[in-house]
């Protein structure tokens, strides 16, 4: 479809639909337009479980994490 396709669409609706196509246009703008924000990673999560450290091993842990699941 095209815009002048898009453009004789409009002209045949009813002259009180057209605010509500309008508003409808520009949600449709907005909706689009809008680029997710991605935000850096914070690692506040960082040493979150140092203290197991000690108890388990590396590979020991990766199995209790699934464990955990």
């Amino acid at each position: 479809m095209n815009i002048n396709e898009i453009e004789y669409k409009i002209q045949k609706l009813p002259e009180h639909i057209i605010p509500e196509l309008s508003v409808y246009i520009d949600f449709l703008i907005k909706k689009h337009s809008q680029i997710p924000k991605k935000s850096k990673p914070d690692f506040k999560w960082e040493g979150g479980i140092s203290e197991l450290k000690t108890k388990y091993s590396s590979v020991s842990l990766q199995k209790k994490s699934l464990e955990w699941r």
